[in-house]
């Protein structure tokens, strides 16, 4: 009979064979997976490598460049001016008139698109007929070019227009629409009639992936319409109200194109936009101005839509998780 010492020494060396062998395998697993995690990466980076391309030279590069350019006197002599530039266009008188229009119009036309979309696709959701035919009128602007929509805009509110002319069978008088105040009321319709559909279209589907279960939940404890929309579908909207919100936002600082082909270059004082004061700069090939106004857009442009994603994220944040 073998000395019990003995035994126990190997029965230790047993186990430390069978722990080291284990320890062995579990590094052989990590070094294959790490290999593994390293080779997917490598992939992944060849396949996002054109679209990282495609930003750094049509985005990045270019946004670099325009700063370079409000920073100095002009493109040609390159010296360097500070912030310069950007005092001469916070000073010019176009450019706060661009400012305060740009702003009053996206403060009227950006909340009516995306409360009167809301209530569309609300209305279209309740099943009522000829919702199709409804659905077809607010999405036929899409499908119309910006010329054509132009077009049938002049045909109503020109001077001699239809508008004008069902005005004065009520006895009131002829509207100058376009060289007048109420060149904005236009312009808002303009651009309601032509982003409606579209946002419609967003919402419709954002209410179609509310949770059934939870609506039925909510008709069982009796919850009326409001409470439902208030405190169910309004969480479960809020992604979709942030993207139209932003959507909508962008849109009306690209209003220029329809004011451009109603009323060319210098339009009213009313409907004098942003994109006006750019585009005459880029004529007159003041780069360094326009460059100034450019980033001050844009940094006003990031403030917002941070705020509306703080905002977003405080209401939506228990529908995600």
């Amino acid at each position: 009979m073998r000395d019990a010492g003995k035994v126990k020494r190997e029965l230790k060396a047993a186990q430390g064979f069978g722990l080291k062998k284990d320890k062995k395998k579990r590094v052989h697993i990590r070094v294959r997976s790490s290999r593994s995690t390293k080779r997917i990466k490598r992939r992944s980076a060849l396949f996002i490598a054109p679209s990282m391309l495609g930003v750094l030279v049509f985005f990045v590069i270019p946004f670099m460049v325009v700063i370079y350019y409000s920073t100095v006197d002009n493109p040609i002599s390159k010296q360097f001016v500070g912030l310069e530039n950007f005092k001469l266009v916070l000073n010019n008188a176009a450019f706060r008139t661009a400012v305060s229009n740009t702003a009053r119009f996206s403060a009227i036309a950006v909340p009516l698109s995306v409360v009167l979309s809301l209530m569309l696709a609300i209305v279209l959701d309740m099943k009522l007929p000829f919702r199709s035919q409804f659905r077809t009128f607010f999405l036929s602007p899409m499908m119309v070019p910006v010329a054509s929509i132009v077009l049938i805009w002049q045909v109503l509110f020109h001077n001699n227009g239809m508008v004008n002319d069902i005005i004065m069978h009520f006895g009131m008088e002829r509207i100058d629409w376009f060289k007048s105040t109420h060149s904005t009321e236009v312009v808002v319709l303009l651009f309601l009639w032509k982003n409606l559909g579209y946002n419609m279209i967003l919402f419709m589907a954002a209410l179609a992936s509310v949770p059934r279960d939870l609506l039925e939940v909510a008709r069982l404890e009796n919850a009326s319409s409001w409470q439902v929309f208030l405190h169910i579908k309004l969480r479960y909207l809020s992604s979709t109200i942030l993207f139209v919100t932003i959507m909508s936002l962008i849109n009306s600082f690209k209003i220029f194109r329809e004011i451009y082909l109603l009323t060319a270059d210098y339009p009213h004082d009313a409907i004098y936009m942003l994109q006006h004061y750019m585009n005459n700069k880029f004529r007159n090939l003041d780069y360094q101005a326009l460059s100034a106004a450019a980033i001050l857009m844009s940094l006003v442009m990031i403030v917002i839509i941070g705020f509306l994603f703080l905002v977003e994220d405080y209401f939506g944040k228990d529908v995600e998780g």
